[in-house]
């Protein structure tokens, strides 16, 4: 993991909130299965860490919640980047033991080897490690992505390590989304957020700031025009992105004010909906 992709003056996702049906049945997946540890939770909230202190991701069982909605916007999956290949490794191993298969997955994406799994209510989950920035292929601007198959011997060959959870340094590397129009999509994260589109897929469009590969993953695979969810189903309720001073994120607000976007400013808490109504929180680093 390289960390400048991750820092000023780069533009990051640093946590997500999303719905669950069972806070109890989630937290038991996301401690023992995933490796999270709780920062704090109450009757309906937990909030989930790594280093025991920067919270990555919150899990919430809204009332009168509903499952996860099909052919909608919101959550694709996110994305828990680890700081090595040795932990991607131990963490194999890990679902290996622990014979947990559901939505599991696994891809070499040349610039990431990362493993895909589920929560219990069907919200996506990636967990990843980069190669070095210095491997990936540009052209054009555009970074060489792929979806091929892992290699899962070499990765557990790579080390001996058990599992004892997410490492410190783990961090939310990107987000994924179901958008439901990709040009106004890519006008509002481009022109209005200021991310690059760094590689384009059919349906999808990935985007970054920094050279990175992508902090977002926008795509249309649910169809095109589909609605948002309801606010109380199982996905996503918002996530964060983090701005390395107020300067940054004031011209940001300027422009998507000039869009005719809506930000709701609450003191020193910015958040906007992106066209498709996924809820972004505008936050300093």
């Amino acid at each position: 993991m390289e960390k400048k992709f991750f820092q000023a003056p780069t533009i990051y996702v640093g946590e997500v909130n999303i719905n669950v049906t069972d806070l109890g049945q989630s937290l038991e997946f996301y401690q023992h299965i995933l490796g999270f540890k709780v920062l704090r939770q109450t009757d309906s909230k937990a909030v989930l860490t790594a280093d025991g202190k920067t919270p990555l991701l919150t899990i919430e069982q809204p009332e009168d919640v509903l499952p996860k909605q099909a052919r909608t916007t919101g959550l694709f999956h996110f994305a828990i980047l680890l700081p090595s290949r040795s932990d991607l490794s131990a963490f194999l191993r890990h679902i290996v033991q622990t014979k947990f298969r559901y939505g599991l997955g696994a891809s070499d994406h040349y610039v990431s080897e990362a493993i895909y799994l589920s929560d219990p209510d069907g919200n996506g989950i990636e967990v990843y490690r980069d190669r070095p920035s210095s491997e990936w292929n540009w052209s054009n601007g555009e970074v060489e992505m792929a979806t091929v198959e892992l290699d899962a011997q070499g990765l557990l060959a790579e080390s001996t390590d058990e599992w004892k959870g997410m490492p410190n340094g783990t961090i939310m590397g990107h987000i994924h989304l179901h958008v439901s129009d990709l040009k106004t999509t890519e006008d509002f994260y481009v022109n209005g957020l200021g991310f690059d589109i760094i590689t384009t897929y059919p349906g999808a469009l990935f985007a970054s700031t920094g050279g990175y590969h992508h902090h977002l993953g926008l795509n249309v695979w649910n169809g095109t025009g589909i609605p948002a969810p309801p606010e109380n189903s199982v996905g996503l309720n918002w996530y964060t992105l983090i701005f390395p001073d107020e300067e940054s994120r004031a011209k940001v607000v300027t422009q998507l004010k000039q869009k005719g976007m809506t930000v709701n400013e609450q003191q020193d808490r910015y958040a906007v909906k992106d066209p498709s109504g996924n809820l972004i929180h505008l936050n300093l680093s």
